[in-house]
């Protein structure tokens, strides 16, 4: 329940995005994040440089904050990113990054985290996606990764249920800088209603504030408007 200086929090893709917004939010509540990203935060928090889709290197980038603190108190896996275009006109590695950060990272950090968190009572938060329960074209490597977190976060919550809390996030449409650089059909329209990361984040701290016992298993968190939910 991060709440005090001494609760280690750490937070993937927190440079940017979701992830900036949960790990500005928790240390404006007291709590240490700590952000694993291949870019630099511009939030005055300890910063681990690791690019999330070599998993050995994120493993060993969650152990290396586990060691330095004694402890670990949360996880939150809010790093992510995608290759729109239909499936033969993205490049294999362009496509498995999206399936390695999305994915495999996320099982990596947490199974480098879960000793700690067991002991800790701990809680791990996943970011999936709306595009984890709706499948849409052009969209194959971001869906199969998200489509698998679902499965990854149900089947984790079950298996460490009553020793580690897991909570699954599912957020529509956030203006974030996730959608620059794309072509124009695949970004948001001018009209589209977005959420702010930071009101998206105020639901990670909830789902993290939860006490132990007491579990929040998912949370769908989405514009109003939002075209792909339900």
């Amino acid at each position: 329940m991060p709440a005090a200086e001494t609760d280690v929090v750490i937070v993937t893709g927190g440079a940017s995005g979701l992830g900036r917004a949960v790990a500005a939010a928790l240390l404006a509540g007291g709590a240490h994040p700590v952000v694993l990203d291949r870019a630099q935060p511009d939030l005055d928090v300890e910063w681990e440089p690791v690019d999330l889709a070599d998993a050995r290197a994120a493993e060993a980038a969650v152990r290396r904050v586990a060691e330095r603190h004694g402890r670990l108190d949360a996880l939150v896996a809010a790093a992510g990113t995608d290759a729109c275009g239909d499936i033969l006109d993205v490049s294999g590695e362009d496509w498995d990054r999206v399936v390695l950060v999305n994915l495999v990272g996320v099982a990596a950090v947490v199974r480098a985290a879960l000793p700690h968190l067991e002991r800790a009572r701990g809680r791990v938060v996943t970011i999936a996606s709306t595009l984890g329960l709706r499948a849409l074209p052009a969209a194959t490597a971001y869906c199969a990764s998200k489509f698998g977190l679902v499965g990854f976060t149900r089947a984790l919550a079950a298996e460490t249920a009553g020793r580690v809390g897991v909570t699954m996030l599912v957020p529509g449409g956030m203006d974030t800088a996730f959608f620059d650089g794309r072509e124009e059909r695949f970004r948001p329209g001018p009209d589209a209603m977005l959420n702010d990361p930071a009101d998206v984040a105020d639901a990670v701290l909830f789902a993290l504030r939860t006490p132990p016992g007491v579990e929040v298993r998912e949370l769908v968190v989405c514009p109003a408007m939002e075209p792909s939910w339900p």
